[in-house]
């Protein structure tokens, strides 16, 4: 699959590039950000897959966050796509900022008219994977996947729907119980239809519960005075009981004014 090379900036002696390709799962144009250290070079690096939040775009993580200094000490590349697909043409994409264009929530959609274009698990599981492994020198057994908000609850989930595929997964101030809250209820609703049943397939406090083993590292950050804890919109108490319920270690960190 073609790579366009979109940007190339030489950052702390590795170099920041961002691409665009056509992806096959979403049926559109493509961008991704993605860091590669001084390491890539010469060795094979592990990979960080990081999943941005709602409105975001690929720039988002890779202007705001300053993580290349740490990816350059570590010999980590860090990948960071786009959050939904984008000019599709789909009547009522642009309409709100918390559903269709900017969140795709990291589902794959059943429902029309968004089951054709909005595919993000699959395009973040599958697709993209096998794009970087092909065209960057990665260790392909060794990838994690870390993200913020509706982001935090793509790696959670996806780490959990996936046993032994990621080696670690983080997540600041996620959305941990979507089916509980109403970014989650308008989303899942809206890509997967009114069966709530489906809706649990997506929902990391639901999955945590039938998750095979504790072989799996879970650290969530999360802001005590962030609006959207206080709002019921994240709800990490709830993935953390099911948690300890089926004794499956996850750090959790209550940054103070945050």
């Amino acid at each position: 699959m073609a790579l366009k090379q979109v940007s190339s900036n030489k950052c702390f002696e590795g170099l920041q590039k961002v691409f665009e390709h056509d992806s096959a799962e979403l049926k559109c144009k493509m961008k991704f950000g993605i860091y590669l250290p001084p390491k890539a070079e010469t060795a094979k690096c592990p990979v960080l897959y990081w999943l941005s939040g709602l409105t975001c775009t690929e720039q988002n993580f890779i202007t705001k966050a300053a993580f290349q200094q740490a990816a350059a000490e570590h010999g980590l590349i860090v990948v960071a796509p786009d959050t939904s697909p984008r000019g599709c043409n789909i009547e009522g994409e642009d309409e709100s900022w918390d559903f269709g264009t900017g969140a795709g929530f990291y589902v794959d959609a059943t429902e029309d008219p968004w089951k054709t274009n909005y595919r993000m698990y699959s395009y973040v599981k599958d697709e993209l994977p096998k794009l970087i492994n092909t065209n960057f020198p990665t260790d392909p057994e060794r990838m994690s996947v870390f993200g913020h908000s509706m982001g935090g609850h793509g790696a959670l989930i996806l780490a959990l729907k996936n046993p032994g595929k990621y080696k670690s997964v983080s997540a600041f101030a996620p959305i941990c119980n979507p089916i509980q809250c109403q970014w989650g209820k308008k989303a899942l609703g809206g890509y997967l239809g009114s069966d709530v049943s489906k809706w649990e397939a997506y929902d990391a406090t639901q999955l945590v519960k039938s998750y095979p083993d504790s072989n799996l590292d879970i650290l969530i950050d999360q802001g005590k005075d962030d609006q959207f804890l206080s709002a019921g919109q994240l709800l990490p108490d709830n993935f953390i009981a099911a948690c300890t319920e089926r004794k499956i270690p996850v750090v959790f960190r209550l940054q103070q004014a945050s």
